[in-house]
């Protein structure tokens, strides 16, 4: 990438930014800033005019763009091309929230959108027989408590859509994650539900993911003790032929069937989120969510490049990560629905991009990913902004909403309301970020400014709003990984640690036989973790 001219007129304009009149001070005064440095569709609107960008750096990025051919990647990956190399599969998964009737053809499956939509079927009966007491628990009660269990892309994703659209939720369930293999997280679940009105959704693609077996054993063991027939209050969501594709055998309610061609962390669309999703909001407001979805993916599809929301804000992030030299990112989304955004983006970004290999298996000159976190504001103010402003510089993306999910509330405070309070915040954070302050007279309270951001607004948080906010930030993900020339739809790294950690629990395993054993198998330092386990066990 680097050797390239376009690569070498970008390091140029790095070099032009860092020069001290290229201060964000200065670039944001200019009366056309805004204009020349946002976009806007229905839905959304991208304000990046504080980023540490010229008009001539937007031209480079572009021609950059241009010349890595991302949009035609892009579009053969939603038309079925087999982009993931190292597991030679299709990534479709835009096709889950397809609704124009047009076939999505793989090779060597042919036309993949009936079975999609038989899917997509199954789950709007399914949900409406569960929410209208078609089918109830063992003991005749209606399901009041859905406890998901499902790790990283089984569990993130979902978690974050249903805190954005819990106040559309009117089904009279209640959504849990049972997540963490840590007893912790199981114990807190089962004090909270109703053990004869609870149904477990288990998802996992292979049914073989250690925690997630680990759970479902437990929650089976935990409703057999309370003399409830378990396989009455499961489900499964698992691909097809698996060890938990059970419909009909008598071990499960039903099974939903997931696909190679989706991976975990792009899930959310399919299955995985629309079972309980569908339970929790009603598959009509699912079936919202996903158009909402479909319209950023036309738009990341068929926008061009100068106007493309998800591939401007790719190019802004590989200017920030290789030609600024800025390892982070912080997702600061002013609307508490949005909570555990940053904690889906974070999986979905850094298990995508976080590489050292090309696509084509050649070792990187260059780095790949960033770091992502974050908290909504105004919380996150008075946690870490003080780092934001005065200690190391991070790149932020804004999020706002102009009409909040709860309306009702209008009492002002300090002549406004909360919503315009929280609105003040929204709009003077990233200024603050960009122009800084000076105090001769008090170092310490200097701020050097010149730290950039984006802003997104959203118009509301409806479903649909929702929809296109996932979407964006796929298509954002998938755009700066075609950019770098990577894979981003394995993840290898995750693999490591859990071949170690199968070694551990043989070791384990042994010593719960058989008291004497002594951990012979396992390296000295791990040795004495375990040692001291079991002298507390």
């Amino acid at each position: 990438m680097q050797k390239t001219v376009v690569w070498k007129k970008l390091l140029s304009e790095a070099d032009n930014i860092c020069r001290p009149d290229m201060h964000l001070s200065r670039l944001v005064k200019d009366e056309g800033r805004l204009e020349s440095f946002s976009l806007e569709i229905p839905g959304m609107f991208f304000d990046f005019s504080r980023q540490r960008l010229t008009r001539q750096t937007l031209s480079c990025l572009g021609e950059l763009a241009e010349e890595r051919e991302v949009v035609s990647q892009f579009r053969s990956m939603i038309s079925g091309a087999r982009v993931n190399p190292t597991e030679k599969r299709a990534a479709l998964h835009t096709a889950a929230r397809l609704f124009s009737g047009n076939a999505v053809n793989v090779d060597e499956i042919g036309n993949v959108m009936p079975e999609i939509l038989r899917v997509r079927d199954e789950i709007k009966h399914f949900s409406a027989k569960i929410l209208n007491g078609d089918i109830k628990g063992c003991t005749g009660r209606r399901f009041s408590d859905v406890v998901v269990i499902g790790i990283g892309g089984s569990h993130l994703g979902t978690a974050f859509v249903s805190e954005a659209l819990k106040a559309y939720s009117d089904t009279g369930i209640r959504l849990h994650y049972l997540a963490n293999v840590d007893i912790h997280n199981f114990g807190q679940i089962v004090s909270d539900i109703d053990p004869e009105a609870t149904l477990w959704i288990v998802i996992s693609k292979s049914y073989t993911t250690a925690e997630t077996m680990a759970n479902e054993h437990l929650a089976r063991t935990f409703m057999k003790e309370k003399g409830l027939d378990d396989a009455s209050h499961i489900v499964t969501v698992t691909a097809k032929g698996s060890p938990g594709d059970s419909a009909g055998d008598g071990k499960s309610l039903a099974s939903f069937h997931m696909f190679d061609f989706i991976g975990g962390r792009y899930s959310v669309t399919s299955a995985v989120g629309g079972v309980p999703l569908s339970l929790f909001l009603g598959f009509e407001r699912f079936e919202r969510f996903l158009k909402g979805a479909e319209e950023m993916d036309r738009h990341a599809a068929n926008a061009a490049i100068q106007e493309n929301i998800p591939l401007t804000a790719a190019l802004v992030s590989i200017w920030n990560v290789n030609l600024l030299g800025y390892p982070a990112q912080a997702i600061i989304p002013y609307a508490s629905p949005l909570a555990r955004l940053a904690a889906h983006v974070q999986q979905l970004n850094m298990e995508s991009n976080g590489k050292s290999v090309s696509a084509s298996g050649e070792f990187l000159n260059c780095s790949t990913g960033y770091i992502v976190f974050g908290e909504p504001g105004t919380n996150a103010q008075h946690s870490f902004f003080q780092l934001l402003h005065q200690g190391r510089p991070v790149p932020v993306e804004f999020i706002g909403v102009l009409k909040p999910q709860y309306t009702q509330y209008q009492t002002r405070s300090k002549g406004v309301t909360n919503h315009q309070e929280l609105w003040a915040n929204l709009i003077s954070q990233p200024m603050a970020l960009a122009m800084g302050k000076v105090n001769e007279m008090d170092p310490a309270r200097s701020f050097s400014g010149n730290r950039p951001s984006s802003t997104i607004i959203l118009p509301d948080l409806t479903p649909e709003s929702v929809g296109r906010l996932l979407s964006f930030y796929e298509a954002k993900t998938v755009y700066e990984a075609f950019l770098w020339g990577i894979n981003p739809f394995d993840q290898y790294g995750v693999e490591l640690g859990k071949q170690l950690a199968t070694g551990m629990r043989r070791e384990m395993g042994a010593r719960n036989e058989n008291g004497d054993h002594l951990f012979s198998g396992i390296d000295p330092i791990s040795r004495q973790y375990l040692e001291r386990l079991y002298k507390e066990e």
